[in-house]
């Protein structure tokens, strides 16, 4: 596929990377010379200093019958206009990375009107999926497939949990779950029967639902209440102004410490029943005087990931209850299994796994990019033709790092063993290391490149789209 990347900030040097792994032709656009520079010192691709919103740029690059157009520069503005071009000048298809709230009346208009085939808002995305996680029982990680059937979790190993020291060949698995990777000290481990489970590991285990928390608890991860009454809610953003808002749909008591008056302002006429507060929240004193120990969630959304960081230990330590920190650097990563805090979201990744799912070939249903980007888990469709249907799995030449995790035939999950054989018609859950990525899209993909783009997106459009809004 042949896609333009214009602004080469975190989603496009995150783009950029996984793009590339899967032998795209490639075009980076960006205004600064230092960011150009480091495209080019870590990737082989074409890369151009200027203004994705110059029509004689983009003519220059003779980008007539591209298949794509991405633009996720840090203006809403420059990315619509980018898009316009982008479709004037002969591109199929044209992505755009929106993030004013004001402009979400006008996605219809963008849309239809002005031929942008999708809109990608990071906030409100990230906000989804923060409330997702506290909508889940695990105070880890956990994401949902196959129309619910199948559960992806993450499980931190404590000193005191009963698969510590463990080979993986001793530990009494139910048969509807797989452990699909181990992290360690940073590394990433596609573990075998007679790899151990250490302390402070963290298992990515997937599988039937129910098996996955079965197993959860018998780990000694902690399974909590879903229900979430009492929220507090670090950094007015517009992360924080999206939670705020679907919180308080869900009947939630919220509260937004914020530390900018005029925002404070903002939010408390744009919001109806939230309580926003002016103050610092790293401050201890107003933590406490705002019964952080009774919350029920505690967010950290502000634009500093350290903050965030730093804010979400003092919370935890102080008695809040499921505790989320929004974090951009994928370096932190590892980190974060060390410090107790149970979910961290990246805005980042989250973009990126919307945007990867449009650019693929086949039937992707979802995409979740894990541990800073290194993995994913892939839900798949598959077509009539491509080579992964109709042959027993040991006949496909898998390497290690790709599993089929789970597929999902007639309501009813299967983990599958070497002798299995994917059908149409079924749901296939694949975890891949990154590395590893274009051999999935291979396996899935029709023989001759599979359906494109245009096509792809046309046959969901009437559908809706989880990544626009």
């Amino acid at each position: 596929m042949r896609i333009v990347i214009v602004g080469a900030g975190k989603v496009g040097y995150q783009l950029v990377e996984s793009l590339t792994k899967e032998n795209h032709d490639l075009i980076v656009i960006d205004t600064n010379q230092d960011v150009i520079d480091k495209i080019n010192d870590n990737f082989d691709v074409l890369t151009r200093k200027g203004n994705g919103i110059s029509s004689s740029l983009l003519k220059g690059l003779e980008i007539e019958g591209w298949d794509l157009l991405i633009a996720v520069t840090d203006s809403d503005e420059a990315n619509i206009v980018a898009c316009i071009t982008a479709k004037k000048v002969g591109v199929k298809t044209a992505i755009a990375r929106v993030r004013n709230p004001e402009y979400v009346v006008e996605l219809d208009f963008m849309k239809n009107k002005l031929g942008i085939d999708y809109i990608i808002n990071p906030e409100h995305a990230t906000a989804n999926e923060i409330i997702r996680l506290l909508l889940n029982t695990h105070t880890c990680y956990a994401a949902d497939f196959a129309k619910g059937h199948v559960r992806m979790s993450e499980i931190m190993i404590e000193a005191s949990s009963n698969l510590a020291g463990k080979q993986i060949k001793d530990i009494n698995l139910p048969g509807g779950v797989i452990i699909t990777a181990i992290t360690r000290n940073g590394e990433v481990i596609i573990p075998n029967g007679f790899d151990y489970v250490m302390r402070d590991d963290t298992l990515y285990i997937m599988g039937e639902k129910g098996a996955v928390d079965s197993v959860a608890k018998t780990a000694g991860l902690r399974l909590i209440n879903n229900r979430v009454k009492n929220v507090l809610i670090i950094g007015g953003g517009k992360v924080g102004y999206y939670l705020a808002k679907g919180l308080e749909r869900l009947d939630t008591n919220v509260k937004i410490i914020e530390k900018n008056l005029d925002r404070c302002r903002e939010l408390a006429e744009s919001l109806d029943n939230t309580l926003v507060l002016h103050g610092d929240g790293t401050d201890i004193t107003l933590l406490k005087a705002e019964n952080v120990e009774g919350m029920d969630a505690f967010l950290a959304v502000t634009g500093y990931d350290e903050e965030n960081l730093l804010v979400s230990v003092l919370a935890k330590q102080l008695g809040a209850g499921k505790v989320i920190a929004k974090v951009s650097r994928s370096n932190y990563t590892s980190v974060l299994e060390t410090i107790g805090i149970d979910n961290a979201v990246s805005p980042k990744l989250i973009t990126a796994s919307d945007i990867l799912r449009i650019v693929r070939g086949g039937r992707i249903v979802s995409i979740s990019l894990l541990i800073g980007g290194r993995a994913e888990v892939v839900e798949i469709m598959p077509q009539e033709g491509t080579p992964a249907l109709n042959k027993p799995l040991k006949e496909l030449k898998i390497p290690k790092s790709i599993i089929i995790g789970a597929i999902l035939r007639n309501g009813k999950v299967i983990i599958p063993n070497g002798d299995s054989v994917i059908k149409s018609g079924d749901r296939v859950i694949v975890f891949t290391l990154d590395s590893h990525i274009e051999k999935v899209t291979k396996l899935f993909s029709k023989k001759g490149g599979g359906m494109g783009i245009h096509e792809l997106i046309n046959s969901v459009k009437n559908a809706g789209d989880a990544a626009s809004m």
